[in-house]
């Protein structure tokens, strides 16, 4: 972890990273110096621009930490001097030092998916915790700015679209009015992160797929078809996620954890009147695990689901929404319907009670035994969990050399 006091410590951080010290100026002699590649960064050095990052609440409320810890192996530091005009058309910026005045807009929207009011009053911090190895850091000197129109430290602008005006009009800018240090995430390095976190993704979600025994002869454009409109969804431990005699809402291919299936069943209870009450109870009847899929015969065909499906651990699954896979062409619908089947279909009404009648003889049977047992027990002046003999030893002493202990 870097070091305030550690003065050689600092002066190879900013050869390296180009990052300000404080408390040191560094010489500012172009309008814009020449940026330090992030090639030469070592990786205590990428982890302490990582961690700078995500102190950067525009950064952290629409990027994901792993894309953060991408980011910062790519971040570039600028040097710009006063009177110089920052073009912010190609990136995201943050000032590490300096002020400066904005000339447009300063917009601050990382992502497509999210829209933000252009603003032109910079980022105010509140609530900063640092983990004490971190207080002393660079990140130790972080400033709150005040909220007027200047830029100041820690300030972002700029934007990570990559829009048409890239190269053409001035749509973000800011008039440098102090010598600056600027951190410049590039809008076309994070369209590269985007494309490739795609491409991996898709990659995830067609083996999936594949995998699945219903699609294992599947053409690979029928299957391209259901990636595109695959959706990731996690479940905790115990969700039910459909229950029985209702239609499912989604297709879904279980990338990891696994889903315990129910059949109801009308049973008789004992009452202690010594009658019989008729009740509704779940037979257990198997398991749904990874690499496995349901739902298509409901979804497609509307008919209800003829058993629940409960989370036996947390599940992520890969699921598609019925309103996108209605919109599916209808060879790969009728392609669904050919080769997947009813979730547990092959159960009959007579295996369900057969498995009923096991369950409860074996609860039974269990109950019996251990009331016989306590019974004998009980009869010969042995209660358990009461003794003769007391003793807070949980094993024999190493010490004792003859193994057989008097108490």
């Amino acid at each position: 972890m870097l070091s305030v006091s550690a003065r050689p410590h600092q002066a190879t951080i900013m050869a390296a990273t180009n990052v300000p010290v404080p408390g040191e100026v560094s010489p500012l002699t172009a309008m814009h110096s020449e940026p330090v590649r992030p090639v030469y960064r070592t990786q205590s050095e990428h982890n302490t621009m990582w961690k700078m990052l995500k102190m950067i609440p525009d950064l952290t409320s629409q990027l994901t930490d792993e894309h953060l810890r991408t980011l910062s192996k790519s971040v570039i530091s600028e040097t710009w001097v006063k009177g110089s005009t920052v073009v912010a058309n190609d990136g995201f910026y943050i000032i590490l030092k300096g002020l400066a005045r904005p000339r447009t807009q300063v917009y601050k929207n990382l992502i497509e998916e999210s829209e933000s009011t252009p603003s032109f009053v910079s980022q105010t911090f509140h609530g900063f915790v640092f983990d004490e190895d971190f207080k002393h850091s660079l990140l130790g000197e972080m400033c709150i700015p005040s909220r007027d129109p200047m830029l100041r430290q820690w300030s972002t602008f700029g934007t990570l679209e990559v829009t048409a005006h890239m190269e053409s009009a001035t749509k973000y800018s800011v008039v440098i009015e102090e010598d600056c240090e600027i951190l410049k995430i590039s809008a076309k390095n994070y369209a590269k992160l985007k494309s490739e976190q795609t491409k991996l993704e898709n990659k995830q979600k067609e083996e999936l797929i594949r995998k699945c025994p219903y699609y294992k002869e599947w053409p690979t454009l029928s299957i391209y078809e259901l990636v595109a409109l695959i959706k990731w969804k996690k479940f905790p431990p115990g969700h039910v996620i459909v229950e029985s005699g209702n239609v499912i809402s989604f297709v879904a291919y279980i990338n990891s954890g696994y889903c315990n299936i129910y059949r109801s069943i009308i049973g008789f209870v004992k009452l202690q009147s010594k009658k019989v009450k008729k009740i509704r109870k779940l037979v257990y009847m198997g398991q749904l695990k990874e690499e496995e899929s349901f739902g298509e015969i409901s979804v497609l065909l509307q008919d209800p689901f003829t058993c629940t499906v409960v989370t036996g651990k947390e599940v992520e699954l890969a699921i598609i929404e019925d309103k996108d896979l209605f919109e599916l062409d209808p060879v790969t619908k009728q392609l669904m319907l050919q080769t997947a089947q009813p979730t547990f279909g092959h159960l009959t009404d007579e295996d369900v009670k057969n498995e009923y009648l096991q369950e409860q003889q074996q609860k039974e049977w269990k109950n019996f035994k251990d009331q016989t047992m306590k019974n004998s027990l009980y009869y010969n002046g042995i209660i358990p969990g009461f003794g003769k003999w007391n003793h807070h030893w949980t094993s024999i002493p190493r010490n004792l050399k003859d193994t057989l202990v008097s108490y």
